[in-house]
């Protein structure tokens, strides 16, 4: 396992989901995937506030992905 950071948690429309590190990087116009399967824009992993952070709530099925080094079926460390 690389000792890098492979996801970040970001709240965005419907609660709080772990993202693949690289999807920072990503175009605003762009849409990216949560390790559950949950879509959001590229944009909305950057444009939150404080108060965003406090209200939604961490999404379950991303802790238990990670858990269990799954991302949708594939392991997120893996780049597949």
């Amino acid at each position: 396992m690389t000792p890098y950071l492979t996801y970040v948690w970001r709240p965005v429309s419907g609660g709080r989901h772990a993202f693949a590190a690289g999807d920072r990087e990503r175009p605003r116009e762009d849409e990216v995937t949560a390790f559950c399967g949950a879509l959001a824009a590229a944009a909305e992993l950057h444009d939150r506030t404080e108060l965003d952070w406090i209200r939604e709530e961490s999404c379950m099925e991303c802790w238990r992905l990670i858990a269990a080094g799954l991302r949708g079926g594939t392991v997120p460390w893996s780049g597949s």
